[in-house]
């Protein structure tokens, strides 16, 4: 079964790092893909640009309307995610617990919807 692991990343502990932080946070990020790879885990992950670069786009009676910025004003952002196949919730929710990203915010977890 797939579950999204959705990183959070919260803006104010994000704000205290230094690059030298950043790097083997880099790393450890890398180094934990790679393991969920091994134990073939792994579907795919991405880290996003900051929100900064975000647009928005909302759609009301049949108009666009779009912004600059993520859609709610936080100081919690995404910051990626981890796509898993796992055999449950319970599996994912350990790997939710190991992602290097957590301590700079949470991971929400949640089961990928089959049609």
């Amino acid at each position: 079964m797939k579950f999204m692991c959705l990183v959070i990343v919260d803006q104010t502990l994000a704000d205290k790092m230094q690059p030298e932080d950043w790097a083997v946070m880099g790393e450890q990020s890398q180094a934990y893909d790679n393991s969920l790879i091994e134990r073939g885990a792994y579907v795919h992950a991405e880290a996003l640009q900051g929100a900064e670069t975000a647009r928005t786009v909302r759609v009301r009676d049949g108009d666009a309307m779009i912004t600059d910025g993520p859609f709610a004003e936080s100081k919690e952002i995404i910051g990626g995610f981890i796509l898993v196949d796992v055999v449950d919730i319970d599996a994912a929710m350990e790997i939710a617990k190991n992602i290097p990203m957590a301590r700079l915010g949470a991971i929400e977890v949640r089961p990928v919807m089959t049609f």
